[in-house]
């Protein structure tokens, strides 16, 4: 005899048999990552500074999603650059806090350079008391984001903003001379001319425009996180210590949709590694501090918001993401090239170092100590059928282009700096035309053909069963 519970299963409705759809979950929190403790290091430039204050606050600004099968974290911190065994070390506290996997947490730095120093680059050595530090405060925003989770729903838009990028490499009139730090003449760019100067030929490459935004309301309507997108290396005209537009974006994007006090907005850097807000063709307007920053900001937090203004929200989302782990060679100086550099800080020795030249000879002796080969790691979270791509680096906008067109979703973003600093990604091409961006240093180093083998290693990812 037949029990009952399968009798009802046998003539119960095919309908009531499936699972109900996933309902997402979201929660969000903006961690207060300012250093506690002062002078302390900021990068971004060939000679170290020392900030004795911050101008305004740095945070970690946190997204945890949920769908009931899986759960990922998106973490977007004020800072220049941050090395991948602090991501990786934060990740992994993070897993032991709210059982969400490392492989399902993205951590990017929005290249702020008005930050503490956390991976020693030029003149500016990490501090380590910081390091330890911001280790922790990550893995804490992501544990308060995870205890805020509640229902919600979830919106993708992209729209463009092409009046704040510009491509800072420009190509010179035949006969102009670049000199390189290495003692060679031979690049064919210029990386930040001089504005309106008559030997300007034409900029080296594209600009991405697009703002893609991910916009997630409480179930009853009301913003609780916004995630943007865009591809602009950072603006620059507030003092250390300063989260730059980025912090002025989240103020204002918050603004504009009336957002109570819990709602985080977070702006990630998409790929700007030859990207600025300088158009070299004009003559540049007289601004107050900070004032270029809220004009960037609102810009493009205006189109945010536009960008999700007519979309539908949906609450059955679902969640996957996929990583893999590809080596990467180091391009390293040769005995002679070497041998050059030491007599240079020879010359030096017992002052700070002056000048590019001197600068990029202590680069050439530490790149020297590098291995021969690095790790990078490569990620894409599927949110809803939408992608986000992340790459390592500081990617020329040519190469996030291309893997939009290439992407086999509907909509898909590219955020660098995640996972790990590996230096500039500039195309082999761009390579060829030379420019500060592919000269070698701690800043520069992948071998010239790593954006190729990159670009192929997302491909296979995008078509990864893990993302089906």
């Amino acid at each position: 005899m037949r029990s009952f519970f399968s009798l009802l299963l046998l003539f119960a409705s095919p309908l009531l048999l499936h699972a109900a759809p996933p309902e997402i979950r979201a929660g969000a929190y903006a961690m207060d990552v300012t250093p506690e403790k002062f002078p302390i290091s900021v990068n971004g430039g060939f000679n170290d500074r020392k900030a004795t204050s911050a101008n305004d606050p740095l945070h970690a600004r946190c997204l945890v999603l949920d769908d009931g099968k899986t759960k990922l974290a998106i973490v977007v911190v004020d800072s220049c650059v941050i090395p991948r065994n602090l991501m990786d070390a934060a990740k992994v506290l993070a897993e032991k806090k709210t059982g969400i996997p490392a492989a399902n947490i993205l951590i990017s730095a929005t290249h702020t350079h008005t930050a503490p120093t956390v991976t020693s680059v030029f003149q500016s050595d990490a501090d380590l008391g910081y390091v330890e530090f911001l280790t922790k405060k990550i893995a804490d925003g992501i544990e308060k984001a995870h205890k805020n989770l509640m229902p919600a729903k979830l919106a993708w838009g992209v729209a463009e903003e092409p009046n704040q990028v510009f491509n800072r490499r420009w190509r010179m009139k035949p006969g102009v001379k670049n000199l390189d730090p290495f003692g060679g003449d031979t690049d064919k760019v210029k990386m930040n001319p001089p504005r309106m100067s008559p030997d300007l030929l034409e900029p080296a490459g594209p600009t991405d425009p697009r703002v893609t935004v991910l916009s997630v309301r409480t179930a009853d309507d009301k913003p609780l996180a916004l995630f943007a997108n865009y591809s602009l290396h950072y603006v620059g005209d507030l003092p250390p210590l300063s989260a730059d537009y980025f912090g002025v974006f989240a103020d204002s994007v918050a603004t504009k949709l009336k957002a109570g006090k819990d709602f985080v907005g977070i702006l990630s850097n998409g790929t700007s590694g030859d990207v600025n807000n300088i158009n070299f063709r004009e003559e540049a307007a007289k601004t107050k501090p900070g004032e270029r920053c809220r004009l960037v900001a609102d810009a493009v937090a205006t189109t945010a918001v536009k960008a999700v203004a007519k979309e539908e929200y949906q609450t059955d989302c679902l969640l996957k993401v996929a990583t893999k782990e590809i080596e990467l060679g180091v391009r390293k100086p040769t005995a002679e090239e070497l041998k050059r550099a030491e007599a240079i800080l020879e010359k030096a020795k017992g002052r700070e170092l002056r000048g590019a030249e001197e600068v990029y000879a202590r680069e050439t002796v530490m790149i020297a100590k590098y291995p021969d080969k690095v790790k990078v790691l490569l990620q894409v979270m599927v949110i809803g059928g939408r992608a986000i791509v992340t790459i390592p680096c500081e990617v020329f906008a040519e190469i996030g282009i291309r893997i939009k067109k290439t992407s086999p979703w509907k909509t898909t973003c590219v955020v660098s700096l995640a996972n790990g600093y590996f230096g500039y990604l500039p195309t082999p091409e761009q390579h060829a035309l030379g420019g500060y961006e592919t000269w070698r240093a701690r800043s520069s180093f992948l071998e010239v053909n790593a954006s190729v083998k990159i670009e192929k290693a997302i491909g296979e990812l995008m078509q990864d069963e893990r993302l089906k």
